[in-house]
């Protein structure tokens, strides 16, 4: 059981400095188990604890662990340089909350992108020790050919790889869509093997991390969800 004072529990859940969530206790703005609290040095259970802000409910939450939908022309930085950053499109708790994205995806890439405040969370996914398959669907320019999935699930050499790179499964969908799965995650990879295989990519999606599917998820575009440890869990390594 962990407890902690009123100013440090609402600070933080991302709703702001010290001093401003001190002012929400002092104006009678939270209340919990329908009581106001107005002292923020009241220390409180965090186990199970929910608290009302401004009419709306908050569940405390120790780490976050969200997925989105990231839409198109959004970067995956927290300093972002020609793009709106990803947090722009997110509640403002998670920027005062430090969210990071857990890995990259290019800012006109599409897709699953897992984001979180735990840092050994995003360590873990982001380490290339855990060979944790992502799913790819690029549009191409050209038509989707049998000799083109063979050169991907044979390996194709990029300019500054020293061996060639090759998916781990690879599939036709239609004329124009091809599926590609991945355990590495090199700059531009996919982009890179399909021009690399005479091809070229006009739109990327990643549909899924490990077990977890953006189908299943159900978000459009731009949307997000917490995650809960069952969902997590389909994120573990499939070797050590």
């Amino acid at each position: 059981m962990t407890k902690l004072s009123l100013d440090r529990i609402l600070q933080s859940q991302g709703v702001g400095t010290r001093k401003y969530c001190r002012t929400l206790i002092d104006d009678n703005e939270i209340t919990i188990n329908g009581e106001i609290i107005n002292d923020y040095r009241v220390k409180l259970d965090t186990d199970g604890l929910v608290f009302v802000l401004f009419d709306e409910e908050w569940i405390y939450r120790e780490r976050v662990y969200i997925a989105l939908h990231k839409p198109p022309n959004i970067e995956c930085s927290r300093k972002p340089s020609h793009h709106p950053g990803v947090l722009s499109i997110l509640p403002e708790e998670f920027t005062w909350r430090e969210l990071q994205p857990v890995g990259r995806l290019d800012h006109d890439t599409t897709g699953l992108l897992l984001m979180s405040d735990d840092g050994s969370f995003i360590h873990a996914q982001s380490s290339p020790k855990r060979h944790v398959p992502k799913i790819y669907v690029a549009t191409t320019h050209d038509p989707v050919t049998p000799e083109l999935v063979a050169q991907l699930l044979g390996g194709v050499q990029l300019n500054d790889e020293p061996a060639p790179l090759r998916a781990i499964s690879c599939k036709m969908i239609d004329e124009q869509h091809i599926e590609i799965v991945l355990e590495q995650g090199k700059y531009h990879q996919v982009k890179r093997m399909l021009v690399a295989a005479g091809n070229h990519c006009v739109a990327l999606q990643r549909t899924a991390i490990g077990a977890m599917t953006l189908a299943s998820l159900a978000l459009e575009e731009g949307d997000w969800c917490y995650l809960t440890p069952e969902q997590c869990a389909l994120l573990a390594p499939t070797t050590a």
